[in-house]
């Protein structure tokens, strides 16, 4: 069946980096738009980043954009998401998720058919 599996998150300081990573198998990966999306405490799920099937077009949340960078791997059926100058709003679990098709990428996550476990990222202040 489907996995996708994300890395450990972990707790950083505000301003600090920190790298997630997100494995699938079961799937055809080259053929999946990817995208990464965070749920802090009482809030909705939210966009963060989305990537093409070929890493060729990204796209990011306002509030991410020249601080986190999505990239994929596809030899290695893996999505990363660098996230640099954390703040402590960025504090949330994260969450890989795939797209079935080589169309566009995709901000709405009802178009993701297949989710991670999720994985907690905290920023202190």
């Amino acid at each position: 069946q489907v996995q996708l599996v994300e890395s450990v998150g972990g707790l950083v300081q505000a301003g600090g980096s920190l790298r997630l990573s997100c494995v699938a198998s079961g799937l055809t990966f080259r053929t999946y738009v990817m995208g990464w999306f965070r749920q802090a405490p009482g809030k909705d799920r939210e966009f963060v980043a989305t990537v093409s099937w070929n890493g060729g077009t990204t796209d990011y949340a306002d509030s991410v954009k020249g601080r986190f960078t999505i990239s994929r791997d596809n030899t290695k059926n893996t999505l990363y998401l660098q996230m640099n100058t954390l703040e402590p709003e960025d504090t949330a679990v994260y969450y890989c998720a795939g797209k079935r098709g080589q169309g566009t990428t995709s901000r709405y996550k009802f178009q993701y058919s297949y989710w991670g476990q999720g994985t907690q990222v905290t920023v202190s202040s």
